[in-house]
């Protein structure tokens, strides 16, 4: 089996992304699985492997496509000198971020990787008239998103999975983007999700209500009466396994999350925060709905320990790991599904299904 090319950004460098990136590949075992390519800058990366004292090696390649397969590879991205300021937001910083993650995607369209694995940004560093995006994924999913093709942001590790129907939205415009549509859309991306990406072949899918108590049958909020119960009708219509909506504070406290192959929250922080509570070692953010197969740490910048020599890397372990996992499971699926066979009929008089 052919080892698979993965791409990897190197995030703001003034973050932790080059620290997680070497001490991952300090393990010998992981250049036996994949092979990675860093898009960054071989002078940073030398300027934070001898600040923080790691020994890993990577090779500089001019490109993707000279990359050597048992060796930890390095294109360059960016201009030669970069100022590192260890837990500083800089605009230089996020020029160089966004300079490695223009060249991968690009090389993604050209057939030179297979997968996209980033470090953390930092979102406000990296605005300019190129990247005018709350995050990765909608940057991403602009590049790459084809014939209607809609970004799932899904949070995951081994217990549970929770996938979001809005993401970067601030707080007050979240209600009035929960639709029935809206919903509906989401269920339908993530069950096909759980059923290609993680070969789980009748998933349950819990929803998350977006008021409290569920909305208390309307004394608390509509939401949940008028869009989100319709959309999840709609859904069981589809043979869609859904159920709910649960209030979410009763539903994480009561850990009734490890009965479901996935989770439906309505917004980022009701996801998100008892997700990072409960995995914050080992989270990773996976892009569902695209052709790229894109992961991530479930950790951002870590500017307060920048420099230091405390990120723990397993979260950025976990995502190469999740990457290699969807991309197999995808060809899995497209392969068993190349050549369908025919319908049959038992009853050859009965001409009238066929015609």
């Amino acid at each position: 089996m052919s080892k698979i090319k993965v791409g990897i950004t190197h995030g703001d460098p003034n973050g932790i992304g080059y620290e997680v990136i070497l001490k991952t590949f300090a393990d010998p075992a992981m250049l036996e699985l994949c092979t990675p390519i860093i898009y960054g800058s071989p002078k940073v990366a030398s300027y934070h492997r001898k600040a923080l004292e790691l020994q890993t090696n990577f090779a500089t390649v001019n490109s993707a496509a000279n990359v050597q397969p048992d060796n930890l590879n390095l294109i360059p991205c960016t201009a030669e000198e970069v100022k590192i300021d260890f837990g500083q937001s800089t605009a230089e910083a996020g020029e160089a971020a966004l300079a490695a993650l223009e060249r991968a995607v690009k090389d993604w369209k050209d057939g030179l990787i297979d997968v996209l694995v980033t470090a953390p940004i930092n979102k406000h560093s990296i605005q300019s008239d190129k990247f005018k995006f709350p995050g990765h994924t909608e940057y991403i999913q602009a590049c790459v998103g084809h014939d209607g093709q809609q970004a799932l942001m899904i949070l995951m590790n081994e217990r549970m999975r929770i996938a979001l129907a809005t993401t970067h939205l601030p707080i007050a415009k979240v209600a009035p983007a929960i639709t029935a549509d809206l919903v509906l859309s989401k269920l339908r991306a993530l069950d096909h999700s759980l059923r290609r990406d993680f070969a789980i072949s009748n998933p349950r899918i819990a929803v998350l209500a977006l008021n409290p108590h569920a909305g208390e049958e309307g004394l608390l909020g509509k939401e949940e009466q008028e869009n989100i119960v319709p959309a999840m009708q709609k859904a069981e219509d589809e043979k869609i396994n859904v159920f709910g909506p649960y209030p979410a504070d009763g539903f994480f406290g009561t850990r009734a999350y490890e009965s479901f192959d996935g989770v439906l929250a309505m917004y980022h922080d009701q996801g998100l925060a008892p997700f990072k509570l409960l995995a914050m070692d080992d989270g990773v953010n996976f892009t569902a709905g695209l052709d790229l197969v894109r992961t991530s740490p479930d950790h951002g910048t870590a500017f307060d320990i920048a420099g230091q020599g405390k990120a723990d890397e397993n979260s950025f372990r976990q995502a190469i790991f999740t990457a290699i996992d969807v991309f197999r499971a995808r060809q899995a699926w497209d392969e068993a599904r190349q050549n369908p066979l025919p319908k049959l009929f038992v009853d050859k008089k009965d001409k009238s299904e066929r015609e």
